[in-house]
């Protein structure tokens, strides 16, 4: 069976054969779900899934995979500002390679204080036994004086905005539930897709390549301990 997590739920579905495309899978999903076909991503080992044309295992789908739905309807349109008799604001700048890594490393730095500490709880409190300290990550560097500040992207993907930190438990009081599951599974799934929408100029920018890159597999691993934990509960 594979696995597709979707809100809060989670869908099983037998094995697709090998050769299966992408689109296929998309299209089963999107009938079993009534969500439109093009509303919703899917990710799979912290990557976004997006070659519909492409086998199922070009993307590494085996017996007890596990692929994260994201989306599926529009986000709330920003109200409509009042006239207003003020000059209008300049166009921003577009991003520049500095700014896309500031911007992948204020992401990054977000999971490490607001979330990693909330896994690190649960992990505890789920087996006490095989929990172990996570290390402190060392602070992203501080982009040099000059640097362009952290941009505004805009993108296609519907992302939702990174939500107000949450208080970090020193510890449960009782079993952690699956709502806390839940609820940090979905926001580590959050920023992977907000670290995918960051535009990257192709191999113009190597070095905003190689921080997402890095920064995405640190998410990945914290969400990959958050569920191995709760498996294994």
């Amino acid at each position: 069976m594979i696995h597709v997590k979707w809100d809060r739920e989670t869908l099983h579905f037998p094995v697709p054969p090998p050769e299966t495309k992408l689109g296929k899978l998309r299209t089963d999903l999107a009938e079993y779900t009534h969500l439109p076909l093009g509303s919703f991503k899917l990710i799979h080992a912290g990557a976004v899934m997006k070659d519909d044309s492409a086998p199922l295992t070009a993307y590494k789908i085996r017996e007890n995979s596990t692929i994260a739905l994201i989306g599926g309807h529009s986000l709330p349109s920003a109200p409509t500002p009042a006239p207003s008799s003020r000059p209008q604001p300049k166009v921003k700048e577009p991003p520049t390679e500095q700014s896309t890594i500031t911007a992948i490393r204020t992401e990054l730095d977000r999971v490490r204080t607001t979330l990693a500490p909330d896994v690190d709880a649960l992990v505890s409190a789920l087996a006490p036994s095989i929990a172990t300290t996570m290390s402190s990550p060392t602070s992203a560097p501080t982009p040099a004086s000059g640097s362009a500040p952290t941009q505004s992207f805009s993108s296609t993907a519907q992302v939702p905005p990174f939500p107000p930190p949450h208080p970090t438990p020193a510890s449960y009081s009782s079993k952690p539930t699956s709502s806390d599951h839940t609820r940090l599974s979905e926001l580590l799934l959050q920023s992977l897709l907000r670290l995918d929408a960051m535009h990257l100029a192709g191999s113009d920018w190597p070095e905003a390549r190689a921080e997402r890159k890095a920064a995405v597999r640190e998410v990945q691993g914290v969400l990959d301990r958050l569920d191995g934990a709760w498996s294994a509960r």
